[in-house]
C-alpha cells in the first residue's frame, strides 16, 4: 500500500512538472516578446507599423495570461478530482444508479462533459466579450454565443453518446479483442464524420457560399487545373458574424473535400494573394499531409488502445488512486490522465512534423503559382490582421507552433522568389 501511495505521489509530481514546463515556456515566450516584440521584422515595413506591433504585444500578453489562468484553474480541479477522492465518490454514485453497463457508461461520461462545459462558460465569456472585444476582434452577439453553446452541447452529446454506446457494446461483446474492434470502429466513425461534416455539421454554425468574382473564379480554376486536383468547391464562410480574425482551411475527404476561406480574409486580400493561399491548401492535399497524419495518429491510437486493454484487465489503475471496486469507466479516466503525462514530450515531435508539412505546402504553392511573393504578402497580412506575435522564443515555437514562425516563412518564400520558381508544381 505504501508503494502504491508513492507511485501516486510520483504521478502527481510528474503531472505538476509537465504543467510547470508548459507554463515556463509560456513565460519564457512572454519575456522574449516584451524584449523584441516591438521591432519591425525585415520585409514587414510596408505592412506593419510600431502601433500595430504595440497592439500585438498587448494582445499576446492578455491572451497568454488568460490562458495560464484558465489552465491553472483546470489543473487544480483535475488534481482535486483525481487525487482528492472525488473520482471515487462520483464512481460510487454511478454504481448506485444500478444501470446497465452501457447506460452507466453513457451517464458517466456525459455528466463529466456537462460539468466541464459549465465550468468553461465563464472563461469563454471573458475571452469573447472582454479580451476579443478589447482588441476589436469580437463581432458575436450574446444571442449567437448562447446559440453556439446550445448547438455544440447538443452535438457533442449526440456524438459522445453514440461513441460511448458503441465502444462499450464492443467491450461487452468481445472481451479478448475489443481493443482491436473498438479501434476499428473509432477509425471508421472519425472518417465518416470527416465525410459528412461539410454538409451536416459545419452548416449548423456557418453559412457557406461560392467565392464571388469571375476573374478570381477563373484564376482559381486555372490553379486547380495546374495542380491536377479536383475539389468539390472553394467556398466563403461568414466568419465575420463572430470575429474579425482571418483564416482558411481544408475540410472533408474524398469527393466532398473543399477549401474554405473566411469572408474576412477575402475582404483583405487581393486576387493573387487569395490564389496563393488556395495553392498552399492544395499543397497539403497533393503532398498527402492529411493522409500521413491520419495514418500516424491511428497507428499510435492502436498501440494506445492495446495498452489500455491490458491495463483495464488489472486493478492497477484503480489501486494507484485508492479506488475500490472501480468501474471500467473510472479506470479509463485514470489511464487517459496518465497517458496525457506520458505523451506530453511527443507534442514537440508532432508540431515539428506539422511545421515540415507547412514548409512543403509553401514550396508547393510557390512552384504552382510561380509567385512566392504573393504568398509572403498574404502571410504578412494574416499575421498583422490577427495581431500575431512576430518574435516568438525559439524554444516556445519549437514545442508549440504547428506552423513555422511567420518571419521564417517569409524569408524562405522571398529566397525562392530571388531564385526564381518553376511555374509547374510537382504532381506527386
Amino acid at each position: 500500500m505504501d508503494s502504491l501511495h508513492q507511485y501516486r505521489i510520483a504521478i502527481l509530481v510528474a503531472y505538476l512538472l509537465v504543467q510547470g514546463a508548459d507554463y515556463w515556456l509560456e513565460l519564457l515566450n512572454l519575456r522574449h516578446m516584451q524584449r523584441y516584440g516591438r521591432n519591425i521584422p525585415e520585409g514587414f515595413e510596408k505592412y506593419i507599423d510600431e502601433n500595430t506591433l504595440e497592439k500585438a504585444v498587448a494582445y499576446t500578453l492578455d491572451k497568454t495570461r488568460f490562458g495560464i489562468a484558465e489552465s491553472a484553474a483546470g489543473n487544480i480541479l483535475m488534481i482535486i478530482f483525481l487525487f482528492g477522492g472525488l473520482l471515487g465518490i462520483y464512481d460510487r454514485w454511478i454504481q448506485s444508479l444500478h444501470l446497465s453497463f452501457i447506460a452507466a457508461g453513457i451517464v458517466f461520461f456525459l455528466v463529466l462533459q456537462y460539468i466541464n462545459t459549465i465550468l468553461s462558460v465563464p472563461f469563454s465569456l471573458y475571452n469573447t466579450f472582454r479580451i476579443e472585444n478589447r482588441y476589436g476582434f469580437n463581432t458575436m452577439s450574446g444571442k449567437l454565443w448562447v446559440s453556439d453553446l446550445l448547438k455544440s452541447t447538443l452535438l457533442s452529446t449526440l456524438l459522445l453518446g453514440v461513441m460511448t454506446a458503441a465502444g462499450l457494446w464492443i467491450v461487452r461483446s468481445s472481451t479478448e479483442y475489443w481493443w482491436l474492434y473498438a479501434w476499428g470502429f473509432f477509425l471508421v466513425f472519425s472518417l465518416f464524420l470527416m465525410f459528412i461534416s461539410p454538409y451536416v455539421i459545419e452548416p449548423l454554425f456557418n453559412k457557406f457560399t461560392p467565392i464571388e468574382g469571375e476573374e478570381l473564379t477563373e484564376r482559381i480554376r486555372e490553379t486547380m487545373g495546374k495542380a491536377g486536383i479536383r475539389v468539390s468547391s472553394v467556398l466563403k464562410i461568414d466568419s465575420s458574424k463572430r470575429s474579425h480574425h482571418t483564416n482558411a482551411y481544408f475540410t472533408g475527404i474524398g469527393k466532398v473535400k473543399r477549401i474554405v476561406m473566411y469572408d474576412t480574409l477575402l475582404a483583405k486580400m487581393n486576387d493573387r494573394e487569395i490564389v496563393a493561399i488556395l495553392a498552399h491548401e492544395i499543397g497539403h492535399w497533393k503532398k498527402r499531409h492529411i493522409l500521413k497524419r491520419i495514418v500516424a495518429v491511428e497507428v499510435l491510437a492502436l498501440a494506445g488502445m492495446y495498452l489500455a486493454f491490458r491495463l483495464l484487465q488489472s486493478d492497477l489503475p484503480s489501486a494507484l488512486f485508492g479506488l475500490q471496486n472501480a468501474t471500467f469507466y473510472a479506470k479509463a479516466v485514470i489511464i487517459s490522465f496518465v497517458a496525457g503525462i506520458i505523451t506530453f514530450p511527443f507534442t514537440a515531435l508532432s508540431n515539428y512534423i506539422s511545421r515540415r508539412h507547412e514548409e512543403e505546402a509553401d514550396r508547393f504553392a510557390s512552384a504552382l503559382t510561380g509567385d512566392p511573393e504573393s504568398l509572403a504578402g498574404s502571410l504578412i497580412k494574416l499575421s498583422r490582421d490577427n495581431l500575431s506575435n512576430l518574435h516568438p522564443h525559439p524554444w516556445y515555437a519549437a514545442f508549440n507552433f504547428s506552423h513555422p514562425p511567420v518571419t521564417e516563412r517569409i524569408r524562405t518564400l522571398r529566397s525562392l522568389a530571388g531564385q526564381g520558381t518553376d511555374n509547374q508544381a510537382e504532381n506527386d
